[in-house]
This record gives structure tokens, C-alpha cells and sequence, in this order.
């Protein structure tokens, strides 16, 4: 990930809520006078027919004008984008599209920062706006609480141990970038203490090719200082904890090749969908943990029980494994280009219930390459892309595939695709690096594709394009749309939106009627 990718998901900081008969003066005169914090607000759940008191939720923040995370100070539970969201899906035939809002400060569980400046004055935040300057966030209210004890444990060890930030032009110093991440699984507390309690996993991206270069005894040093001030050896136990990503590169990717394990638990567990699941620091994880957690139970009800799901885009398999576990799915296929997802994936299968009885297998594959070839035999395509959206192969497969189906029904080509995958090298990769679980699906239909399609996005220009080119092809039609607050201080926002294959029944009711005859009295 480019370094300037990190103050895409930076948002909100502190918030207060309060209600008034002139909203719209109330917000004019905020902009001048900044009140003390206020309470935290209830999760307000929205919807397009909701009538809302004049509600405004201001933010307030010493590092608003610095820091590129933020983008607006105002109405935090409902972004100005979801009125166009709405507008869009109303005229796309959905007129109940529902937007969810929960937690509106402190809701960041997981953070890529940047570290810069000097060793006895170092910055560790994100970059300004259009530059690589790097502006410090030391009491980001976005951040889970733990992530910003977390900076400022590494900001003393950074002084102490005499550490040089990464400097980009000469391309020295030790410590370039630091990932956080937040783990609230803590089965031995109540549920509603694990959240506040949550314990931090630090990444420490360093200068360096292996833990036997140079600089690595300073590495160790800081891990020692962390670990003794933040990890189990100390009073105040807050670090999960610590690893290393060794790079060296020029560019602007964030993490090397190299991973190493330092100190504290291996393994990092977090419980969202109904399922215990195992993210590597290397595997992609949602930033916004609660509000991902709301996103799958609803996902949840638009799969049916004994469904054959196929999981695009998959990562550590989250999705399918969730969808596996709540809806006794007949199988689950999921496909990730990531090879790092795998050991996750692994992890999370040995955690779910015994009850689960559903083949699941994990792909190690790209996506866009012949992608149908994924979804033969499956009643639903789940699909969460990057932000940049599907790949227009799949978005030209997903058009054209209710004629695809009916010429694999109705010629002999379908009983040779597996003779003809045989060959393929790509494929014979893909199943060398997957896992299966479970019995395999052979009695599934090699001739039928899905049905339904559910898409996840956190991209919403890239998804109004993709859903336009689908509803475009006549092949599918949108059933319903949910939007989430996954970033509250931004101007995005996640999306579910439910597609069905075909024309909708009372459409084509209605065009296929007889005319009534005209009366002769």
C-alpha cells in the first residue's frame, strides 16, 4: 500500500452531540465556538424515511486542519453522501435503502502510521493532504484508546533508545512506518468491558533486510522497552503483542517480504459474524470492528440455509466462514490473491463450531482471471473488491452470464470444463495452494451459476459504476442496498447491496397482461 493511502481511513476524532430547534444555526456559530466534550452519543440506527431531530454531531479537534484523515466537522452520524446514496438507489428501483451509524469516536481499531522526523522530536501519524509530511496525531480521537497509549509508548522509546525515524529522501533511519492493531477477544471480561479493554498488536516496520542486519540490535532494544512498559511483564498490561516487517524498498509500499514474531501472543483473535477469527499483521483486516460485525449479521439474512457460496475478494475468508457458521452452508469456496491469508484462514476453520459441516476450501488465485470458472455450481456470489471496484473481467462475466448458463445447459461443452481446467496452468497453481475442509461437493451442478449477488463495498464512485454495468446488461436487477458508517469524520461509507438474476416477477407480469376488452354498454 502507498504511503499516501494512509489517510484514506483515518477519520473521526472527538465528538459531541446535542440537539436544537435551529440545527443549521447551531452548526454556522459551532464553527466559531468549540464547547468542551461531550458524552459519548447512542448508536443511532437510519434509515431514508427517518425524521430526525435537529441533531448535529460536531467534531472537535486540535489536529483537524493538519491531519488529511478527517474531511467535515459536522452531522458525524450521517455523512452528506448518504443523501446521494439514497437518491442513487431510489432510482434504481429501491426505495428502502437504510443507513447504520454506531460508534462516532474511538472506533478505529486498526491504524498504518507514519514515522518521521528526529529522534528526540518524532512524528508518527499520517501524511498532510497532497504531501509526504507527516503530521503528528498523538490524541486522535478515532483511535481505539489503546492504539494512542500504544503511540506514545513507542514515542518514548523512540527518545530514549536514541531510534532515527525513516527519512524518505536519503533513505536512512531505522523505523519507517508502525501498524496498530486493536484485539477486544478477551473472553475473561463481561462484553461490554472487552472493547475498552482492548489490547494492541504493534507492527514495527524497519530499515533493514533481516533481524541480523546492522541496526537490529536497536530493534530489539525498543521491542524490550515496549514490551517491559505495555506487555505482560508490566503493570499496565495493554500490548497484545509485538512484531517486525522488515523493508527496505525505495518505493512507497509499507511492508517487505519479511515478518518475524517478537514477543507476546502469536496469535491475534477477534469475534465478529458469530465466529472467533485469526488475522495475521500481514492479512487485511476492517478497520472499523464493530461496524463490520453489523455488516455480516445483515449480510447474514440474505443467504438462505444449505446455500453454496462462493467468496470473492476473500482475504482471511471472514465472509464465507461467517456465512459457513449461520447459515449451515452446503459449501463455501474462497478465493484471495493474497497467499499470506492462508495460514488466517487455517486458523479461523479450527475455531468454528463442530456443528459446521459445509465443504470450505481457500484459493490462493487472482480474481480476474477467468472468473466463472469460480462460480459454477454456487447459489451465491459474495464479492467485496478494493476500493478501485470489480475487475472488469468479472464485470463482463457477471453480464453475460444467464447466457453463458443456458449454453452450458444445452450443449455438451459443460460436461469437458474440467477436462479443459485440467490443462490450464493457473488453475493447477490454485489448487496446489488451497485448503479444503469437509467433504467435497461433487453432486453439485456444473451446469447452474449463482443466482444472487451480494456486493460489499468501501468504494462508493467505483461501485455506482459496477452496479450501472450490471443492471445495464438486463442479467441482474437490485433488490436492496444498506448503507454503514465504517468511517464517521469522512465522506465514505461502506455498502451492501443485494442483486438478483433477471427481470423482477411483477414486471414481467405486468407486460405480459392482456388488455380488457372496452365494454359494449
Amino acid at each position: 500500500m502507498p504511503p499516501c493511502l494512509l489517510s484514506t481511513r483515518a477519520p473521526s476524532l472527538l465528538i459531541s452531540c446535542s440537539a436544537s430547534p435551529g440545527a443549521a444555526v447551531a452548526v454556522a456559530v459551532a464553527v466559531a465556538v468549540r464547547s468542551p466534550p461531550q458524552p459519548p452519543s447512542p448508536s443511532i440506527s437510519l434509515d431514508s424515511t427517518t425524521t430526525l431531530p435537529s441533531l448535529s454531531c460536531s467534531l472537535q479537534c486540535s489536529h483537524f486542519q493538519s491531519c488529511s484523515g478527517c474531511t467535515h466537522e459536522f452531522n458525524l452520524h450521517r455523512p452528506v453522501i448518504v443523501d446521494e446514496a439514497t437518491d442513487f438507489f431510489k432510482n434504481h428501483g429501491v426505495s428502502d435503502f437504510t443507513f447504520d451509524t454506531c460508534r462516532l469516536y474511538g472506533w478505529r481499531c486498526r491504524a498504518k502510521l507514519a514515522v518521521r522526523g528526529t529522534s528526540m522530536s518524532p512524528l508518527i501519524g499520517l501524511y498532510q493532504e497532497g504531501t509526504h509530511n507527516v503530521a503528528d496525531i498523538p490524541d486522535c480521537k478515532a483511535h481505539h484508546p489503546g492504539i494512542n497509549a500504544a503511540i506514545e509508548l513507542l514515542r518514548q522509546g523512540i527518545k530514549e533508545l536514541n531510534v532515527e525515524p525513516y527519512d524518505e529522501d536519503q533513505g536512512t533511519g531505522d523505523l519507517r512506518y508502525v501498524q496498530m492493531a486493536v484485539t477486544t477477544h478477551n473472553t475473561s471480561l463481561r462484553a461490554a468491558e472487552r472493547y475498552r479493554n482492548g489490547k494492541v498488536q504493534i507492527t514495527l516496520v524497519w530499515n533493514c533486510r533481516n533481524e541480523k542486519s546492522s541496526n537490529s540490535d536497536k530493534l530489539d532494544a525498543l521491542v524490550k522497552f515496549l514490551w517491559r512498559n505495555g506487555g505482560s511483564w508490566s503493570k499496565n498490561h495493554h500490548i497484545h503483542s509485538v512484531w517486525a516487517n522488515f523493508q527496505t524498498s525505495t518505493t512507497n509500499v509499507i511492508f517487505g517480504n519479511r515478518w518475524r514474531h517478537l514477543l507476546g501472543e502469536s496469535d491475534f483473535w477477534e469475534h465478529v459474524g458469530g465466529i472467533d477469527i485469526s488475522l495475521a499483521p500481514s492479512s487485511f483486516g476492517q478497520a472499523n470492528t464493530r461496524a463490520f460485525d453489523v455488516l455480516l449479521r445483515k449480510l447474514q439474512k440474505y443467504v438462505p440455509h444449505g446455500a453454496s457460496v462462493t467468496d470473492l475478494y476473500a482475504g482471511a475468508g471472514v465472509i464465507g466462514l461467517s456465512l459457513a457458521a449461520s447459515r449451515n452452508c452446503r459449501s463455501v469456496k474462497c478465493i484471495e490473491i493474497n497467499k499470506e491469508s492462508k495460514l488466517s484462514f487455517e486458523k479461523t476453520v479450527s475455531r468454528l463450531p463442530k456443528s459446521v459441516v459445509s465443504s470450505i476450501s481457500w484459493h490462493n488465485a487472482d480474481t480476474s482471471i477467468e472468473p466463472l470458472s469460480w462460480l459454477v455450481g454456487s447459489d451465491v456470489l459474495v464479492v467485496d473488491p478494493p476500493r478501485k471496484g470489480l475487475d472488469k473481467s468479472l464485470v463482463d462475466a457477471l453480464q453475460t452470464i444467464s447466457s453463458v448458463e443456458r449454453k452450458a445447459k444445452f450443449s455438451s461443452e459443460s460436461s469437458s470444463i474440467k477436462e479443459k481446467e485440467e490443462k490450464r496452468p493457473w488453475i493447477l497453481r490454485a489448487r496446489e495452494a488451497s485448503v479444503q475442509i469437509g467433504s467435497k461437493t461433487d453432486s453439485e451442478d456444473s451446469r447452474s451459476f449463482p443466482r444472487t449477488l451480494i456486493y460489499i463495498s468501501c468504494g462508493w464512485e467505483s461501485f455506482k459504476e459496477d452496479c450501472k454495468s450490471l443492471l445495464s446488461s438486463k442479467a441482474w436487477r437490485l433488490e436492496k442496498a444498506h448503507g454503514f458508517n465504517f468511517f464517521p469524520g469522512t465522506q465514505s461509507i461502506e455498502v451492501l447491496a443485494v442483486f438478483k438474476r433477471g427481470q423482477a416477477v411483477g414486471l414481467k407480469k405486468k407486460k405480459s397482461g392482456k388488455k380488457k376488452k372496452k365494454s359494449l354498454l
